[in-house]
């Protein structure tokens, strides 16, 4: 199933996605009205019924006719692998990491999967990562890597958007990949059911129409089981909990530092359409990162940087 959070005529809703449109989920099940996580914990006990309200029920709205959001709207925590392709960590000029290097994302860095990611006023080295997206569906500590799949819910694209001098300039990564709206997710979670092995997955990123990264998952050095393994000695997972699980390769790294922030200031973002075709699965806008075999799962145009701004509440 395929598990989408959406606006509609100015309200925001959860649904199914069916064919080309949505089967609105809240006004079936208002207990969970439009917050995914409540969903994703009550799933056990109500994922095997509205599997059958979605057979049998027609979509209430048409795809083409709604605004897709962020799946998840506030994560408790973003947790991101980094050097988790051989050939990203080739790229890198690194070695293969003996263990796992972990970095967190702010949430507040969470973006839908077609708004625009803010080019920042910070810097001018604004980069791009396509990768698979794992949403923990399950309270968990200290699990096992054979018991891990028991605790995804899901999955979905997501781009662990970088602005690389903030990285690199220390050895803690946090502030570089936490830049407002630079993790976009989505279009929607995709259940373990309907995607399968998770380590079969094409990945591909795209800046306008130009591709730039292409993979596949199988080549994680360690894998989603091993990740969910590896943190839950540390902490507690929480359902819709996200962890980024690795970029592959085509990354730019400083050789070419201004590739999506001069995308973005020459206009190529917000006065371009997005066009997407479902059907066969390609996409056309000024970035897009994508899933093989699940359709456009994260594309996200470039805007201008971001005014100034105080609460003044």
């Amino acid at each position: 199933m395929n598990l989408a959070r959406y606006s509609a005529n100015g309200e925001i809703k959860l649904g199914a996605v069916k064919g080309a449109g949505l089967v609105e989920l809240g006004k079936r099940l208002p207990a969970v009205a439009d917050n995914m996580i409540e969903l994703i914990k009550v799933w056990p006990e109500v994922g095997s019924t509205v599997s059958q309200l979605v057979a049998d029920s027609v979509p209430d709205e048409s795809l083409a006719n709604v605004h897709l959001l962020a799946p998840i709207a506030r994560p408790g925590k973003i947790m991101a692998i980094g050097l988790n392709y051989a050939d990203h960590v080739q790229e890198a000029r690194q070695k293969v990491p003996p263990h796992q290097i972990w970095f967190t994302k702010a949430v507040t860095a969470i973006n839908g999967p077609f708004d625009p990611i803010q080019l920042p006023r910070a810097s001018a080295q604004t980069d791009y990562e396509a990768e698979l997206v794992v949403i923990v569906g399950r309270r968990c500590k200290h699990v096992s890597k054979e018991r891990a799949p028991e605790v995804i819910f899901g999955y979905c694209a997501g781009n662990d958007v970088s602005v690389r001098d903030w990285q690199l300039q220390t050895t803690q990564w946090v502030l570089g990949k936490s830049f407002d709206t630079h993790a976009p997710i989505g279009p929607w979670i995709v259940t373990p059911e309907e995607l399968g092995d998770p380590h079969t997955m094409g990945i591909r990123c795209f800046v306008n129409e130009e591709r730039r990264q292409n993979s596949n998952t199988r080549h994680l050095i360690f894998n989603v089981f091993d990740q969910i393994a590896h943190l839950s000695r540390a902490m507690t997972l929480e359902p819709g909990d996200l962890i980024f699980t690795g970029t592959p390769g085509g990354g730019r790294h400083g050789d070419e530092p201004t590739a999506v922030s001069q995308a973005g200031r020459q206009g190529a973002g917000g006065n371009r359409p997005h066009r997407c075709d479902r059907g066969n699965h390609r996409c056309r806008a000024s970035f897009l990162s994508a899933i093989a075999g699940y359709g456009d799962l994260s594309d996200a145009a470039i805007s201008r940087t971001a005014a100034s701004w105080i609460d003044q509440r």
